[in-house]
């Protein structure tokens, strides 16, 4: 075992009450609910860090085998950390926040030899810095996965399909229109044509700020689709802008039916599917 090993073990061998109380005084850990807490995330790390100093794991390795039960515990507290809300910096400072009882321990143990000290304060720098920073790679990685679970949520959330008569389907676009929202709505509303055996379903795009070549190019995928399920679909919400963009653009909507209101596209609907209405007198 390297000399900077067995300093580094022999420091963590000390009262583990006071390895603990120096790091969460250096993290900030001052509210007794908060304290509690961290000891035990800290406990945890520092029974792991023992375990494979005691390995003959090297400081400067953390990636090697020997370390991956520490990392994984690190992985744990920066996904958790990063599901409550905290930044990476806390999750980073506090581990960052061991250094000053492992520093203090080992100036007193070789307060009389500076080259040994020197190489053991280097050693456990390195090695704290290191996990530091897989923390922050760790804890940047599972906020990007909530970020994106959010964003397909929010997706889902925003493209609802409605049943707003017996074989009528509706979907209220709000907002622009990508591919990947196209994907969804496709899907959905395919999934609910086959679930309610519907035969007629309402786009309607007055939520949709601009329409493009791009986002024109995904209605007609979405209305080719619905066809090929044996249902007729209805685009409502052409506003008097998106219609004069629609002729400049030179898109072709022939053969779908388009109201200005989706008022106007269920009287369409109702009447294709059969139903006659009467206004009753008063």
């Amino acid at each position: 075992m390297k000399s900077e090993n067995q300093a580094l073990q022999a420091v963590l061998g000390a009262d583990e009450n006071t390895i603990l109380d120096l790091w969460l005084t250096a993290a900030g850990a001052t509210e007794a609910g908060v304290r509690r807490a961290m000891q035990a995330e800290a406990s945890e790390l520092l029974k792991l860090l023992k375990s494979a100093i005691a390995a003959g794991a090297e400081p400067g390795r953390v990636e090697s085998p020997e370390w991956a039960p520490l990392r994984q515990a690190l992985e744990g507290l920066s996904r958790s950390r990063a599901a409550r809300g905290q930044a990476a910096g806390e999750t980073s400072s506090f581990v960052l926040a061991l250094k000053k009882p492992l520093f203090e321990l080992l100036q007193a143990a070789h307060a009389a030899d500076p080259a040994s000290l020197s190489s053991a304060l280097w050693s456990v720098t390195s090695l704290v810095d290191r996990l530091a920073q897989h923390t922050v790679t760790t804890f940047q990685r599972a906020r990007e996965e909530i970020i994106l679970r959010q964003q397909e949520e929010l997706l889902e959330l925003s493209t609802p399909v409605i049943k707003l008569w017996d074989g009528v389907l509706a979907v209220p676009m709000i907002g622009t229109l990508d591919s990947n929202r196209t994907q969804i709505v496709m899907e959905t509303l395919l999934q609910k044509i086959v679930e309610t055996e519907s035969g007629l379903a309402i786009i309607d795009i007055t939520g949709v700020p601009t329409v493009d070549t791009l986002v024109a190019q995904h209605l007609l995928k979405t209305v080719a689709a619905i066809r090929l399920m044996g249902a007729d679909c209805i685009i409502s919400g052409i506003r008097p802008q998106i219609a004069q963009t629609i002729v400049h653009l030179g898109i072709d909507l022939q053969g779908i039916n388009t109201k200005a209101t989706l008022a106007d596209a269920l009287a369409l609907a109702l009447q294709k599917t059969g139903w006659r209405f009467t206004r009753a007198a008063v």
